[in-house]
């Protein structure tokens, strides 16, 4: 894997929609979010209390609100 952002958790939530799931992660009590295809949790056999890894490949991340 190319990624080096490899980080251990803890699956505490998974919410399904249409064709994405929201799959929330407790890294150290640290929360992630991660979205993935509905059939990507169902291939992975993901469930709540799993243990997973959270692999991480992206440049940035921008978060940004009207500025007064």
């Amino acid at each position: 894997m190319s990624a080096r952002n490899q980080i251990q958790a803890r699956i505490t939530k998974i919410t399904v929609g249409e064709a994405t799931a929201n799959v929330e992660l407790d890294a150290g009590g640290t929360r992630l979010v991660a979205s993935i295809t509905v059939e990507a949790v169902r291939d992975l056999g993901l469930a709540e209390g799993s243990e997973v890894t959270a692999v991480i490949k992206a440049s940035d991340v921008i978060v940004a609100v009207d500025g007064t």
